[in-house]
């Protein structure tokens, strides 16, 4: 096999090597779909809602003032974290026992 040949054959080999590597860890890590879970306690109070809908019973079980952009956004920014790493997010302590968000 002439030189060029081999150079030819290792690069497409590189290539798609490569491109296999980079392909296959974007893939496995979309597992958001946007929807979440909310608990109190050992309790599930809504289960694979909307982070819209979550944030808002969230702010109600936590006594979140929603007026505020900011608590908006940092509720918004904590489910959206959820959904995508599937961490829960303690938001805060009732007397039933903790506020969580959690990965449907």
């Amino acid at each position: 096999m002439t030189s060029i040949a081999r150079k030819s054959i290792a690069t497409v080999f590189a290539g798609t090597v490569l491109a296999v590597g980079v392909a296959s860890p974007a893939s496995a890590a979309t597992r958001q779909d946007g929807l979440v879970n909310v608990n109190v306690g050992d309790v599930t109070v809504l289960e694979d809602v909307n982070i819209a809908a979550a944030v808002d019973v969230v702010a109600q079980l936590c006594g979140i003032d929603l007026d505020v952009l900011a608590n908006v956004q940092l509720l918004t920014e904590a489910a959206t974290l959820v959904d995508n790493t599937s961490r829960n997010y303690t938001v805060c302590r009732s007397d039933d026992g903790k506020v969580k968000i959690t990965q449907n």
